[in-house]
């Protein structure tokens, strides 16, 4: 009786064989196809190059399978690769849908740190002003981290590779590097959401060994709210610089809104001040509206003749003056104190001459307060209670009657 003779025997009895070419002669190999034995065969092109291909048989159906490059793939490591797939079709695998599993598997778990990166900023581009168009939210990232561990898959990252990223500017730029470690911690809770295999805990260890930090974030020197009607008296010239720093004292904005005003967002004695102007999204709401005072509207109709293409506050060549146009007026004046301190100061004075609440209070500089449920709940901007408040404000800025400086009572 005849002994039953595996369809794959030729396979497995050409191990025997297997070990044709070397590497003198697959140099000096002409093109064409050459036999290492055991279906291992090197197809070599004109140009010197070639690919390894393995063939085998699976389920008595002869196929052939790429293992590489010459160049990538040494003949060591080809006879290895093919051992290994040869091993798998006598097991009755079928080795060439086995590798496409595990580069699939491989992919699937590859999920590198700039790819995370990118798909957290997508997730949280709503919460963002402009969609975060400006980059601020991503910048600290692609600046100081990405570069050295974007190409890193998340899962590997711990508290050693953030402390060596972050290490150079923890110090020096203390702000921008714990922006770029809170982003990173985000990040991570991200990955975590996505299922992902994450430490973190790995900003907060990074913290740790990266130790306290030597610089300390100092707040934008202010004006006393004492002093500030004096300033403002010498604010007497018709130019734009004084009239929009006349503007950003009584409303008590930030730069950006005054300088990027525009004729047709006041309805009035209203401003709405589009929500890209703002810092920050106000709840539900997207724009933000800005009582104006007496005061402020004489302001804007002494700044009209200036008005270039429908902008109140025009540079000299193009666009709106700069952020650093009324700095450098309080600089020249030998001023420690710059614009953004104005709204210290006047929530200052709210907080010492007025019995004005919490919110409303800080409603006055455009800030978000409480919990995200009550703000929205709370369907309310204070504007009433705001343009009262703006315009004792006014009066005591530029030295008009105040009789009373609570917020209760009549206003004058």
């Amino acid at each position: 009786m005849p002994h039953c003779i595996p369809h794959n025997m030729g396979d497995i009895l050409g191990d025997a064989i297997m070990g044709k070419l070397t590497a003198v002669a697959i140099k000096n190999a002409p093109p064409g196809k050459h036999e290492d034995g055991s279906g291992l065969r090197l197809v070599k092109r004109a140009d010197g190059a070639g690919q390894w291909v393995l063939r085998v048989t699976i389920h008595g159906r002869r196929r052939e399978m790429g293992l590489g490059g010459l160049k990538s793939v040494s003949l060591k490591e080809a006879r290895e690769l093919a051992a290994h797939f040869r091993g798998l079709a006598a097991k009755g695998t079928d080795p060439i849908r086995e590798r496409e599993h595990e580069r699939r598997e491989a992919a699937r778990n590859l999920h590198l740190l700039a790819d995370v990166s990118l798909d957290a900023f997508e997730s949280r581009k709503a919460e963002l002003k402009g969609d975060g168009k400006a980059g601020r939210w991503f910048s600290p990232l692609e600046l100081h981290v990405l570069p050295k561990l974007g190409r890193v898959p998340i899962a590997d990252i711990d508290q050693r590779d953030i402390r060596d990223a972050l290490a150079p500017i923890w110090h020096i730029k203390a702000a921008t590097a714990k922006k770029a470690a809170d982003r990173l911690n985000i990040v991570l809770n991200h990955a975590a959401a996505l299922g992902l295999d994450v430490d973190l805990q790995a900003v907060a260890k990074a913290k740790a060994l990266l130790g306290r930090q030597r610089h300390t974030v100092k707040s934008i020197p202010s004006l006393p709210w004492q002093e500030v009607p004096d300033f403002y008296s010498t604010l007497e010239e018709a130019t734009v610089t004084h009239l929009a720093l006349r503007l950003l004292i009584l409303t008590g904005l930030r730069s950006r809104p005054i300088r990027f005003l525009r004729l047709n967002e006041i309805d009035g004695a209203v401003w709405t001040v589009p929500a890209e102007n703002m810092k920050a999204r106000l709840g539900a709401a997207q724009n933000f509206r800005v009582p104006l005072s007496a005061e402020a509207l004489a302001v804007i109709e002494q700044a009209r003749p200036f008005e270039r293409n429908g902008f109140l506050f025009p540079s000299l060549r193009k666009g709106v003056i700069s952020d650093a146009t009324m700095a450098r007026l309080m600089e020249r004046r030998g001023m420690e104190a710059r614009p953004h301190g104005f709204r210290s100061s006047l929530r200052t004075w709210l907080a010492e001459t007025t019995d004005a609440p919490h919110e409303v209070a800080e409603a006055m500089l455009a800030h978000m307060t409480d919990n995200k449920v009550v703000r929205t709940y709370r369907q309310t901007d204070y504007f009433d209670r705001r343009r009262i408040l703006l315009v004792r404000w006014s009066y005591y800025v530029t030295g008009g009657p105040v009789n009373v400086l609570k917020f209760t009572g009549r206003m004058p």
